[in-house]
């Protein structure tokens, strides 16, 4: 049997450039905490949400989504080694399920829209199924950037937060990735087995790995409905944008 979507949350984030003294992931935007917008964003697109949290957060978290009736799984990150070793965490118990595909965000993408993720939904569900989808946007100061050679493929992806040259102008994921079911199971772990870390943070970043698949297999991108999708709220200022941008898409929604 074909199981849907698992989607994978890392969130041992602090916020702790938000000011908050809570788990990021509790933190408000337009007065619901991040999780609340992500489960009514993906709930109805996904069979399974696994939350990835630091030990300390677990029980806060998990108190916050019983008390708002979301049925969730929670893995574990021991420590903050990285993005890859997050969205590892819970490779034994989703990998024993066969889903389809193995989605994943990051915590603080609440902006991204409805069209976007059923756009992900219909490339995601082709068969054959690419490795891996990743929605991108065209941004003015991107905090990632897609490298690509002549023909297209993605060669390499530059991050603003390990001291790449970044362009002025560039192609940004939107914290938001398809992997076909295969690609979960199999690919990422021999990609984890393989030693690098970042040069400025150390960690073993996830980013890395759409390169490394397309040199290997189909990786499709498209665009998003809107830039600011690709806003990860990350301080303030990231904060008081997608607040901005939310009300403005909720009013659009309220007049239509």
């Amino acid at each position: 049997m074909t199981v849907r979507p698992t989607l994978i949350i890392p969130a041992a984030g602090r916020g702790t450039r938000l000011g908050g003294s809570m788990p990021k992931v509790l933190y408000p935007v337009n007065g619901r905490a991040m999780i609340d917008h992500l489960l009514a964003l993906y709930a109805s697109q996904v069979e399974r949400i696994v939350l990835v949290l630091q030990p300390d957060a677990l029980e806060p978290v998990r108190r916050h989504c019983e008390a708002a009736g979301h049925a969730l799984d929670y893995a574990i990150q021991p420590a903050a080694t990285g993005m890859l070793d997050a969205v590892l965490a819970p490779w034994p118990e989703i990998t024993a399920r066969r889903p389809s595909s193995v989605w994943m965000t990051w915590c603080d993408q609440v902006a991204v829209g409805d069209g976007t993720v059923r756009r992900l939904a219909d490339l995601s569900g082709e068969r054959p199924p690419p490795a891996l989808v990743v929605p991108t946007a065209i941004r003015r100061g991107p905090y990632t950037h897609l490298q690509r050679d002549e023909s297209g493929r993605i060669t390499a992806i530059l991050h603003r937060r390990e001291g790449d040259p970044i362009p002025e102008v560039g192609e940004s994921d939107i914290g938001l990735f398809a992997l076909s079911g295969e690609c979960y199971e199999r690919w990422l772990p021999a990609f984890a087995a393989e030693p690098r870390r970042g040069a400025t943070t150390g960690e073993r970043n996830f980013l890395p790995f759409i390169a490394w698949v397309a040199r290997r297999a189909t990786v499709r991108t498209f665009p998003c409905e809107h830039e600011v999708e690709a806003v990860g709220v990350n301080d303030l200022a990231d904060l008081h944008r997608v607040e901005a941008y939310l009300r403005e898409v909720a009013h659009g929604a309220g007049s239509a």
